[in-house]
C-alpha cells in the first residue's frame, strides 16, 4: 500500500466531510480524532500528507505537528484552524515545519489542492531518498574494502537491526533512520589506517585510542551530511556499554539512546560470527549464549532478549563452525584490543 492522507480533528462531522470530499476524487483517506490517536496510525502506517485542526482536547494541533518532526519528519504537516491567529500560524511554520496554514471553515479547492500538491512534494522527498539510499549504501562498502574482513558487515547489521526495530514497533520513519545509522555506523573508520585495522597483533595503547576515536569522527562526519539524529546517535554511541565503560561518552543504561543499543546488539553478534584475521566466526549456538551473558552488561537487556527471540523464530544463519576459545572475544569485539591482535573498535 502507498503512502496515505491523515485528517485528525475532534469534530467527527469534519471528518466525513472530508472523507466525501475525497472519495470523489477517487482517494481513500484516514481519519483520526484525536493526535493520540493519529501518532497510533503512524505506527504502522506511511502517511504522505496530515491536516490537523489546532484546536483539540489533549495534545494540539501545533504540538502534535511538532512531534512529529521527530517520528516521521518526511510527512508533509497541514494545519488548519477556525481562528485567524497569526501567532499560531508563524509558530507553526517555525517550530513544526508547517507546510500550509489553512483556515476553517475551509474552501473545498483549496483543501484538494494543497493535499495534492502536499502529496507530490512527498514523493519528490522519498525519490531524492532513495538515491541517498544508494550513496549511502555505497559508502559504507567503500569503507569496509579498508577491512576485507569487514566485508558485507554493514548490511547484515541493518538487517539484525531492523529486525529488532520492526518486532518493537517503532515507526517507520525511525527504522528508516536506523537502517542509515547502521549502514554508517563504523564511516569514521575512514580516517583510520589499514595498518590498525588489519594488524594481526595487539594494539599499543596509542593505537585504540585512535581506534576509538571513529566513533567521535564519525558522528561529525555524520552531523556535517546533515543526517537525522538517530542516524547520527547510532554512529557516535553504538560502542557505549550498558554498564557504563564503553565510549565515547561512557553511557549508561537507557542513558544511551535507544537505536544506539539496538545496532549495538546486531553489530557484537555479527562481528562475533564472521571470521577475522585473528580468529574463526563462532558457530549460533555459542555466539548467542556470548549475546546472552552480556545482557546488563555491555549490552540492553531488553534489546538482546528481543534480537535472541527474532533469531530463533527467523531462523538467521550467522556463523561458520569453529573450536575457538570465546572467553576474551566480547570484549574485543566491543572495543578492547584482543590478545592475538587486531580490532574492530
Amino acid at each position: 500500500m502507498g503512502a496515505e492522507i491523515l485528517f485528525v480533528d475532534d469534530n467527527r462531522l469534519i471528518l466525513e466531510i472530508a472523507k466525501d470530499l475525497f472519495l470523489e476524487r477517487g482517494v481513500s483517506i484516514l481519519t483520526a480524532c484525536n493526535a493520540a490517536e493519529a501518532l497510533e496510525l503512524f505506527q504502522e502506517k506511511e502517511i504522505a500528507v496530515v491536516v490537523s485542526d489546532n484546536h483539540m482536547p489533549g495534545m494540539s494541533g501545533l504540538e502534535f505537528l511538532s512531534a512529529l518532526k521527530e517520528i516521521s519528519p518526511e510527512t508533509i504537516k497541514v494545519l488548519m484552524s477556525a481562528y485567524a491567529d497569526l501567532a499560531t500560524a508563524l509558530a507553526a511554520i517555525n517550530s513544526s515545519e508547517v507546510f500550509r496554514y489553512l483556515l476553517k471553515p475551509w474552501n473545498e479547492e483549496e483543501v484538494i489542492e494543497v493535499v495534492e500538491e502536499g502529496v507530490r512534494r512527498y514523493h519528490l522527498m522519498n525519490t531524492v531518498r532513495r538515491e541517498d539510499d544508494n550513496v549511502l549504501r555505497s559508502l559504507a562498502q567503500t569503507i569496509e574494502l579498508k577491512d576485507p574482513s569487514t566485508r558485507g558487515h554493514c548490511d547484515r547489521v541493518a538487517i539484525y537491526a531492523l529486525k529488532i526495530a520492526e518486532y518493537m514497533r517503532l515507526p517507520k520513519e525511525v527504522q528508516r533512520q536506523i537502517k542509515y545509522g547502521s549502514w554508517l555506523h563504523d564511516c569514521g573508520k575512514i580516517g583510520i589506517s589499514e595498518f590498525i585495522l588489519n594488524g594481526e597483533r595487539t594494539l599499543t595503547d596509542e593505537e585504540f585510542e585512535t581506534m576509538k576515536m571513529h566513533a567521535v569522527w564519525g558522528a561529525d562526519v555524520a552531523a556535517k551530511a546533515e543526517l537525522s539524529a538517530v542516524a547520527r546517535n547510532i554512529i557516535q554511541y553504538h560502542h557505549e556499554k550498558y554498564n557504563g565503560t564503553g565510549y565515547p561518552d561512557g553511557l549508561s543504561g537507557t542513558g544511551i539512546p535507544l537505536e544506539a543499543r539496538i545496532v549495538a546488539v546486531a553489530d557484537v553478534y555479527d562481528a562475533l560470527t564472521m571470521d577475522r584475521p585473528y580468529r574463526k566466526g563462532y558457530p549460533v549456538p555459542e555466539a548467542r549464549e556470548i549475546i546472552r551473558r552480556q545482557g546488563g552488561i555491555d549490552l540492553d537487556p531488553e534489546v538482546v532478549e528481543i534480537f535472541l527471540s527474532v533469531v530463533d523464530k527467523e531462523q538467521i544463519p550467522l556463523a561458520k563452525e569453529n573450536q575457538e576459545e570465546i572467553g576474551l572475544v566480547l570484549s574485543h569485539e566491543r572495543g578492547t584490543p584482543h590478545p592475538h591482535g587486531g580490532a574492530t573498535a
